[in-house]
């Protein structure tokens, strides 16, 4: 046994090292390069994840780990309307991971401070050295997140946000992408201080793969919404990372709705540090035959009285598969916590699946924590009702669908933003109908 956990070892740090053999960090000031190192040596130690890792088995991370990134054809949408296009927000655009000045919009009519990573990284000194890499490294613990350490060494571009009262438009990072053979890195830094708020939106295929880190520092009374759609892009690959640290009182919320893609990986890291703070990480997922996505999240609860929610539905057809991995663990501090999780897939077929691993972990006597998963077909006496009121059964199957999956959807705050993403999956569904 020893003798093959040394061979795994051993098997990992040369893949690793192949993978980094003329790849040479990006030059820059004393505060970037320092937190790039650091990463490097992360991700040397840790080495770059496998089939074999407990919190990789449901996916296969080889696509997201070959030295050059898998082909993915574009997607022409045909004339559909931008995602968010209602919304007054400020457009930050992103083509294959590099910033377009020409599509964006000017950042200062946000009302808050925005620098490019790629610019601000080259000082010496930086407000951003105390979260870039930072909360990515706390995030390491209990469980290796090594495409996260990737992303804090080799990312070039980025926006770094710091909010010090409320925000007077969202922000919302547009991903592009216009190569078939991209493969894009962007790191995000978010500082909120004591009271201020902000939105921000992202949406976009980003690349042929795409890999981020969204590190972000609620402090103690702040608010921070996020809203984040992925598609429609087809064979696109990407896998996220969400790092969040809620002070006292605060509030951290967080949706994603993904539809097509060939591999999603999402996972989101958050720790509540101050009594009293809220953190509500919510997903949906559509998806139809080859699509695998996948949302792993771990909470920590390191302060008491802190509530926190995990709601993910998925709904699935034609051999699709789905992953949910979500764990809540409650240290001997955090006394009076809330803490809850839901996971339900509707599967439209017998060769699609739902694969899941909730996890509870407890070390305080007085909390009340609960998660639960499902995962079933639509229901025939609802459809049998609708049918019965003269809907035909593709529409009535598409309601019961929406109705499955409105309560992730309840979880966004702004009510234009949750009825924009409502109207594109009714779309989604619509499409696939047809298909």
């Amino acid at each position: 046994m020893v003798a093959r956990r040394e061979l795994v070892a051993r098997q990992r740090a040369e893949a690793t090292e192949a993978w980094l053999d003329g790849r040479d960090l990006p030059a820059g000031g004393a505060w970037a390069t320092t937190a790039r190192r650091e990463a490097l040596v992360r991700l040397r130690t840790l080495g770059l994840p496998d089939r074999r890792d407990e919190y990789w088995k449901y996916t296969d991370p080889r696509s997201l780990t070959e030295r050059e990134a898998p082909s993915a054809a574009l997607f022409d949408p045909a004339g559909e309307p931008a995602m968010f296009h209602e919304i007054d927000r400020v457009k930050l655009v992103f083509v294959d991971g590099v910033f377009d000045a020409a599509q964006s919009d000017d950042p200062s009519l946000a009302g808050v401070e925005i620098e490019r990573l790629a610019e601000a990284s080259q000082a010496d000194i930086h407000w951003a050295r105390e979260l870039f890499g930072v909360l990515e490294a706390r995030g390491q613990e209990p469980v290796p997140r090594t495409l996260a350490a990737v992303n804090t060494a080799f990312a070039e571009d980025g926006v770094l946000i710091r909010v010090t009262g409320k925000a007077e438009r969202p922000v919302s990072l547009i991903y592009l992408h216009n190569s078939e053979t991209s493969d894009a890195l962007l790191h995000h830094c978010v500082r909120l201080e004591p009271g201020a708020e902000l939105t921000l939106l992202e949406n976009g295929p980003g690349a042929a793969r795409f890999c981020s880190v969204l590190e972000v520092d609620v402090a103690d009374g702040a608010r921070f919404n996020h809203v984040r759609t992925q598609g429609r892009d087809h064979e696109r690959r990407a896998v996220t990372h969400v790092f969040a640290r809620v002070g006292a009182s605060a509030a951290f919320k967080s949706f994603t709705a993904t539809v097509n893609g060939r591999l999603t990986r999402n996972e989101a890291v958050v720790e509540m540090a101050g009594a009293r703070g809220l953190a509500h990480v919510a997903g949906a997922a559509l998806g139809d035959g080859a699509f695998h996505q996948d949302d792993t999240v771990f909470i920590t609860h390191a302060a008491e009285e802190c509530e926190t929610r995990q709601v993910f539905k998925k709904v699935l057809r034609n051999g699709a598969v789905g992953v949910f991995q979500g764990k809540i663990l409650v240290k001997q501090a955090a006394q009076l916590t809330d803490g809850y999780q839901i996971s339900q897939s509707l599967l439209l077929d017998e060769q699609s699946q739902f694969l899941v691993k909730p996890e509870l972990e407890i070390y305080a006597d007085d909390v009340k924590c609960s998660h639960g998963s499902t995962s079933g077909a639509i229901d025939l006496t609802q459809l049998f009702y609708l049918r019965t009121r003269g809907m035909p059964r593709e529409e009535a199957e598409g309601l019961l669908v929406l109705a499955f999956l409105a309560e992730a959807l309840e979880e966004i705050e702004d009510e234009r933003l949750a009825d924009d993403i409502r109207a594109r999956l009714d779309g989604w569904l619509l499409r696939h109908r047809r298909a």
